[in-house]
Formats: C-alpha cells, structure tokens, sequence
C-alpha cells in the first residue's frame, strides 16, 4: 500500500493552480511538497507544476527542508524578470516536508500549511505568511486580510527585506524528530473552509491516505460553498504516513 496520497479540486476557480510533488533522495529520503499557485491562468497552472518538481527533487537531494526551499527561492529570486515592484511572473505559496531517517524538516514561504497528526493529537507545524499575521484580529477590527501573502515562491526580497516589512523572514522553518505520525500539506483552500466552519481537522485524517485525501477535498470545497462563503478555493491536500525505522 502507497504511504501517500494526493486528491484535489479545481473548485470554483478557472484553472487548477496548485501542485503537488514528492521525491526520493539519499538513504532513503523523501520530499512531499505542495505548491499554491497566485493567480490563475495556463501560466500559473504550468509554472506551479514544474516548480513543484523541482522543489521536491532538491529538497530531497540535499535531504533537507529549508535547503532545498531556500535553493528554489533564490533561483528564481535571480531571475532579472522578477526584479522590482512592478515585475510580474508566477509564483506560488510553498511547503515542503523532508522525511529522513531520524528527522523531519519543513519549510514554507506563504500559507499553504504543514501538520502532523500524532497519536490522534493534530500539531501545526507552520506559520501562515499573510497580514491576517501580521495584523492579528483584535476588539477594534477583524485583522488584515488573510488573502494577501507576505512571502512566496518566486518572490525577489531577502529574508531581512521580508522581516523589515512584515515581522517575518521570507522563508521559516522547523525540525522534529521522525516519529510515526501522518503528514498534511494543504493549500488553503483545503483547510480554511473546515477551520471557518468550526471542525476538526484531524477528523478528516483518519483511514486509507488515498480515501482520506479525497474526502478531505470533497468536504473542503462542500463547505465552502454552503457554509463559510459561496465561493470554492481551489482545494489541494498531500497526506503522506510517516515511519521510523528504528
């Protein structure tokens, strides 16, 4: 039986925009990525799946989560065409999760998020990128909008540019020890319209990955058309079951 799984919706968006992406490196090592593309067009659609690719390949190469994002950023970071305030190419919110014989490492830029269900106890392991952080809801007004990204694949600005700006770096990470538990990657229309509606993630996380992962998209785009808001993301979750080797 596969350990992993992929399922997604196109919701009520024009194109698919996310992108999923695993890899196998050294010893074993296994990169689980997934991508949420901004915007939505042929180019944003193409551009989210080779990027994904490529950061699933060398995430998994050097064996390490914030290693391989951090490569992949800067690469495009480079590119003359991204230069400035007003260059516009695709680009896309990034999660990356490394598995490796005694660690997990995982890295994002944006809010496409990474948990971890353990012992039937649900860990957030990422911190969105977006002015819903930045500007926290309080007694006075609702918080910034969560809809606007702070960081992103594709972006051109250093971690310190991004700090100066918005309290964060451009790419954060975290790191745990391996331990049986199950993976969740999810763009954010995956797991906004749950979390709007009031329910438990990790009631969603339990049974076959591919059964799961599918069902998990189903009630995602469900509910965000009857309950939070009339309008579907597009919704794309990577469930992957984790081992030790020990």
């Amino acid at each position: 039986m596969r350990p992993y799984a992929t399922a997604q919706l196109i919701g009520d968006r024009s194109h698919q925009c996310d992108a999923t992406a695993t890899a196998t490196g050294p010893n074993g090592t296994r990169a689980f990525v997934l991508l949420d593309g901004i915007g939505s067009s042929d180019e944003v659609h193409d551009w989210t799946r080779t990027a994904a690719r490529r950061l699933a390949r060398t995430a998994a190469y050097h064996a390490d989560a914030e290693t391989g994002l951090r490569a992949q950023y800067d690469r495009y970071a480079a590119d003359p065409d991204r230069q400035g305030p007003w260059a516009r190419q695709p680009d896309a919110c990034a999660v990356v999760a490394v598995a490796s014989p005694r660690w997990l490492t995982v890295a994002w830029c944006g809010d496409a998020r990474a948990y971890l269900l353990v012992g039937g106890r649900l860990i957030r392991l990422t911190q969105d990128h977006n002015l819903r952080r930045v500007y926290p809801p309080n007694d006075i007004h609702g918080g910034g909008n969560r809809n606007i990204v702070t960081s992103c694949l594709g972006n051109y600005e250093t971690d310190q540019q991004v700090k100066d700006r918005y309290g964060h770096p451009a790419i954060e990470t975290t790191t745990r020890m391996l331990e049986n538990s199950r993976l969740l990657l999810a763009s954010d229309g995956a797991y906004e319209p749950l979390e709007d509606a009031g329910l438990d993630l990790s009631g969603y996380l339990v049974g076959d990955v591919g059964e799961t992962a599918r069902a998990f998209v189903d009630t995602a785009v469900a509910t965000a058309r009857a309950v939070t808001d009339p309008y579907a993301d597009n919704a794309t979750v990577l469930i992957a079951d984790l081992r030790t080797t020990n």
